[in-house]
């Protein structure tokens, strides 16, 4: 299948998980056609693409669909080698590292920060989720150390999994998940440096746009 064949993505602008796409598909310069996804009115072409999941994002190249964000930046990152890979072509424990990382976000933070709004301020499990979030970003902290990207010198697989959620770091705060940059100082650092990215500075959410649209979510499926 030729690389140069139509690509699509179905996506949601606020979604930390199409942004990777996003971001993934900057980096390697391809081009694409967005298409923005109403989930309360779920499009035939997204039902018909992700039949089991029926959930964003999805990426069509040649008519063919590939779900699932993580799998979705690995497929990107194989099909467009160039200009330069997200993971490691020939370090076979670098790349498994990455992967671990990446999935760390979508297992702990991703977990924590949905705990964080959705449940009622004041109630043990509410602390439970401040101090889950507080764990998972002090954790990234340390993985992060002194490099200037997860993988070292180059933005890479973990940079395009986490940096999405940064745009969550004024949401944090607001749900009394603490202030970011007292938490991990280096991890912000890091946003900042991945934010002069146009890939990324063109994919990711404003914080505040963001969190006027976890009011909504809350007002519609938080605890009362």
């Amino acid at each position: 299948m030729a690389a140069t064949e139509e690509v699509t993505l179905l996506d949601l602008w606020a979604s930390p998980f199409g942004q990777r796409c996003r971001i993934a598909l900057a980096e390697k310069k391809v081009e694409y056609e967005y298409i923005e996804q109403n989930l309360a009115d779920k499009s035939e072409l997204l039902l018909r693409s992700n039949p089991v999941h029926k959930k964003i994002p999805v990426l069509l190249h040649a008519g063919r669909s590939i779900c699932e964000s993580l799998l979705i930046v690995e497929y990107i990152d194989e099909t467009w080698p160039s200009p330069s890979p997200l993971l490691p072509a020939d370090d076979p424990y670098a790349r498994a590292r990455a992967r671990f990382w990446a999935r760390y976000v979508d297992d702990k933070l991703f977990d924590c920060q949905t705990r964080l709004w959705k449940l009622k301020s004041g109630e043990p499990a509410h602390e439970q989720a401040k101090e889950d979030l507080v764990q998972a970003l002090t954790t990234l902290e340390a993985e992060l150390g002194d490099r200037d990207y997860f993988g070292g010198e180059a933005f890479g697989f973990v940079d395009v999994a986490l940096v999405p959620f940064t745009a969550w770091f004024h949401t944090y705060e607001k749900f009394g998940g603490g202030v970011a940059e007292e938490l991990c100082p280096r991890l912000v650092a890091w946003a900042h440096r991945c934010k002069e990215r146009n890939s990324v500075a063109m994919a990711i959410a404003d914080p505040h746009k963001l969190y006027d649209f976890v009011l909504y979510l809350k007002q519609k499926f938080g605890a009362k």
